[in-house]
């Protein structure tokens, strides 16, 4: 069983981990900014569902193999960059409606400048972009095991780092979504969103081309 004061530290280092703005942290961001925090968090749910599947992989041993495979480690990190720039076009190319805030004012209605994307869709983008993150199970099969205790058992262990930083994943997908959310208040104008996809396209196409230079 792992010791209280070992699951402290490992919980500290995790967040640590967790709030550095990555691809999938950046899209949290750009998500509540664009459609409002719901959107960060229903797309936060691909991204869990993703960090599950590694955290499996890397439990099993798997991980260790494809983190020493320059191959697959080069195979997933073009894979995640295209689809990062992929990302970064689209957003920067969504089409925005001419609605005015005076009219949807006028009206009663709620300001909507661009349609919200399905719930399967927003979390179809978050597990993509974290599954295209080798860099991900590098952490997962160099981080974890710093905390294991060679003598309790070894899937108890695993299993409670891996809920514990889902739930860190959880907290600061939603943090991100509530920083996005705060600028979603400034969005008046067709205008002004379209500005903010074409940063948000911008950033992400950034996040795809330093993902295809990134070493190890």
């Amino acid at each position: 069983m792992m010791s209280f004061d070992t699951w402290l530290v490992f919980a500290g280092a995790a967040f640590a981990l967790s709030m550095a703005p990555g691809p999938n942290n950046l899209m949290a961001m750009f998500n509540g900014a664009r459609h409002g925090v719901g959107a960060s968090a229903t797309g936060g749910i691909g991204r869990l569902l993703a960090f599950v599947i590694m955290i499996v992989v890397a439990a099993t041993g798997l991980g260790v193999v494809l983190a020493a495979s320059e191959v697959a480690f080069g195979i997933i990190k073009y894979a995640g960059a295209a689809y990062l720039v992929y990302l970064g076009i689209k957003t920067w190319r969504s089409p925005v409606s001419g609605q005015s805030a005076e009219g949807a004012a006028i009206s009663g209605e709620h300001k909507v400048f661009q349609a919200r994307p399905r719930a399967y869709d927003l979390a179809r983008r978050e597990f993509l972009t974290a599954m295209g993150n080798p860099k991900a199970i590098l952490i997962f099969t160099a981080f974890f095991p710093q905390f294991l205790n060679a003598q309790a058992p070894y899937g108890e262990q695993f299993a409670i780092m891996g809920l514990t930083f889902l739930l860190m994943e959880a907290c600061v997908l939603l943090a991100y979504g509530l920083v996005g959310g705060q600028v979603k208040g400034f969005v008046r104008s067709a205008g002004h969103l379209r500005i903010l996809n074409r940063v948000s396209g911008g950033v992400l196409m950034g996040a795809g081309a330093l993902l295809a230079v990134a070493r190890r």
